[in-house]
């Protein structure tokens, strides 16, 4: 036993309450959700772009809609955390229908997309954008409400001292769902046909609701409440708010993370298409992409929490996480007129890297916030998840806009003979990431001299804060 914990990553994670095997399989979620986050943010935007032909405008919309939901993953956290049933359940019916919504949106978004790139045959001209929509916001509901249900349930299972090892586990379950799926689906469609589309993503749906349906069997327990429970007054967020926004320098930090967020994801629907239509890389290479940036993200990870563990300043590290990501944009931008696909895939490592270290330290500050008061530790974590999730989602949609009207111009021969190349567009957004990096420093400078942002005092015995990341 003790070489089983020795040697078992997050072994200690397990608890009386929370055996190892259950902990487990209740992480399977996690997978269901990274495979989905590839699809929806990697392999069909690519295959929407380059196989067909569906403007870059178009894709990045129908791609933000489920990302704009995420800022009310903490309302549904909320109603989870305050749910009333004669049962009394409260994570196990959000975990079901988020699992739900996510198989029915993968279901149909195949056709959807088949439609949208014009292989209709009956039925009005804008079929394919309303079934496209509806097919991302289903499978983004179901994928942001499975996914903090489920990390909601986890939390309530563990005990005090292991809450941050189950929650980090859970996270690192969700990159390595990303990481493997991203390998299988870009093997799966290494040979592309509309055929082998449908019976991938439908594939993954099937996938994903038995891999949901293993994970929530027999999670939570049977707490039956009386009529009086369930019509007890839920409470209200409205003091907890003010009083967090009162505290001096919530309002700077959250402009950070919108900034810094909106600087790392601007590329997200436009790095595989730029290695499709610039670098003449194959679907199966460029999904692997997402790979390449699920393996930066965690070593960022690895890396932030180290160094914090040690005593380092939250919002330095930050501001470290911004310059690895200007060098990583730097780096794409060169693989162009170089035409070296090692290169750009160096770029998306650090992408990843960069954006693994500026999430931790911004969170770990966003703990900081929270340290007195009314407000608690999950309405700041909340705003700091919502500031990071909608500007996720205008980032994506203004990428792909940017991308659009500037190639446009280019091949349209208006820039000139020198940028009328696809490669303008692209290189224009990736100018504008490295821009907006460089004004989030200049946002982020003032905070630095908050020591206490740096502290890493927490109940997880100094962990660092992955395990309260927002759901």
């Amino acid at each position: 036993m003790a070489l089983t914990t020795r040697w078992l990553p997050f072994a200690d994670a397990a608890s009386e309450g929370l055996p190892l095997g259950q902990l487990l399989r209740l992480s399977l979620f996690q997978v269901s959700v990274g495979m989905a986050t590839v699809l929806l943010l990697g392999t069909l935007n690519r295959v929407m772009i380059v196989e067909l032909s569906v403007p870059a405008l178009v894709v990045a919309a129908m791609i933000a809609l489920p990302v704009l939901i995420a800022p009310f993953r903490a309302l549904m956290g909320f109603r989870s955390d305050t749910h009333r049933s004669a049962l009394g359940w409260k994570r196990i019916p959000y975990l079901w229908f988020g699992s739900l919504w996510q198989m029915g949106g993968l279901a149909v978004m195949p056709f959807a997309l088949l439609v949208l790139s014009g292989q209709q045959e009956v039925g009005p001209t804008w079929a394919g954008e309303v079934l496209a929509a509806l097919a991302f916001l289903m499978t983004g509901l179901g994928l942001h409400m499975t996914q903090t249900a489920g990390l909601a349930l986890a939390s309530d299972r563990a005990t005090d001292e292991t809450r941050p090892r189950v929650v980090a586990l859970l996270y690192v379950m969700f990159l390595l769902g990303m990481a493997i799926s991203a390998i299988v689906i870009g093997w799966l469609l290494r040979d592309f046909a509309p055929f082998t589309l449908v019976r991938v993503v439908q594939g993954a749906a099937l996938a994903g609701i038995l891999l949901n349906l293993v994970a929530l069997w027999k999670q939570e327990k049977l707490n039956p409440m009386s009529r009086e429970e369930r019509e007890a007054p839920r409470p209200e967020f409205r003091a907890a708010w003010a009083d967090l926004m009162a505290g001096g320098t919530a309002g700077r930090l959250l402009a950070v993370v919108f900034l810094g967020t909106m600087a790392f994801n601007m590329q997200d629907v436009l790095l595989e298409p730029y290695g499709g239509e610039v670098l003449g890389l194959s679907v199966s290479s460029t999904t692997m992409l997402t790979s390449v940036w699920a393996i930066g993200a965690l070593l960022g990870f690895g890396l932030a929490g180290r160094a914090l563990l040690r005593g380092a300043n939250a919002y330095r590290m930050a501001g470290t996480g911004l310059l690895v990501g200007i060098v990583a944009f730097s780096t794409v931008i060169f693989a162009a007129p170089m035409q070296a696909p090692a290169l750009f895939f160096a770029g998306a490592g650090l992408i990843g890297l960069g954006g693994g270290l500026f999430a931790v330290s911004t969170l770990t500050a966003a703990m900081a916030l929270a340290a007195g008061g009314v407000a608690g530790h999950g309405l700041a974590l909340g705003a700091w998840g919502a500031a990071q999730a909608t500007a996720a989602g205008l980032s994506i949609a203004i990428g792909g806009g940017v991308r659009d009207v500037v190639n446009h111009l280019a091949l349209s021969g208006q820039m000139g003979e020198a940028l009328s190349t696809p490669a303008t567009g692209y290189s224009v957004v990736y100018h504008g990431e490295i821009a907006l990096l460089f004004i989030t420093l200049a946002v982020l400078g003032p905070l630095v001299r908050f020591k206490q942002a740096g502290s890493t005092t927490h109940s997880g015995g100094g962990r660092i804060g992955l395990a309260d990341f927002p759901t």
